[in-house]
């Protein structure tokens, strides 16, 4: 079988596993990683949103060949050791704001709302409505106000 390593939350990871497998199955089943979580396998709930390289990603739609042994993957395990805090400005912000309900998404939520705040900021720019319109995060209990809320707030603070 096929090894293939590259860097989870800071850490150097080696799976043995067949080329074509996706990486969310890599994640949870393989290396116990449960944040992202499995909704619809073709890229378009986002229920799995990762970083890969610092930028959002979907592991359920990414097969472990393409990923390269330099490659930094962080799931929300990971997001706050990236600001070496006990939790990272977003997840404070969805504390603060009272984003979760069921749960499900959040992970995703809040990794899509760290790369879209980090994307902006790297721009120059500040958060813009049009920017909080393409998180494409779906969210089953419909917490969108507070999830803008809560983007907003944080992006404040990063």
């Amino acid at each position: 079988m096929p090894k293939h390593s590259f860097i989870l939350n800071g850490k150097k990871v080696s799976v043995d596993i067949e080329n074509n497998v996706r990486m969310l199955w890599v994640l949870r089943d393989v290396l116990g990683v449960t944040g992202p979580k499995y909704g619809c396998g073709i890229r378009v709930c986002q229920a799995c949103t990762s970083h890969l390289n610092g930028k959002h990603f979907n592991p359920c739609s990414v097969p472990v060949s393409d990923i390269k042994a330099t490659d930094r993957i962080t799931t929300i395990e990971g997001l706050a050791k990236t600001v070496k805090k006990d939790l990272h400005p977003v997840q404070e912000a969805w504390i603060k704001f009272d984003v979760a309900q069921c749960g499900f998404c959040q992970a995703g939520q809040i990794m899509a709302a760290t790369a879209l705040i980090n994307r902006v900021k790297t721009s120059g720019r500040k958060i813009s409505e049009a920017d909080l319109d393409s998180l494409r995060n779906v969210c089953r209990c419909g917490t969108y106000p507070r999830i803008r809320q809560a983007v907003k707030a944080a992006a404040a603070k990063m």
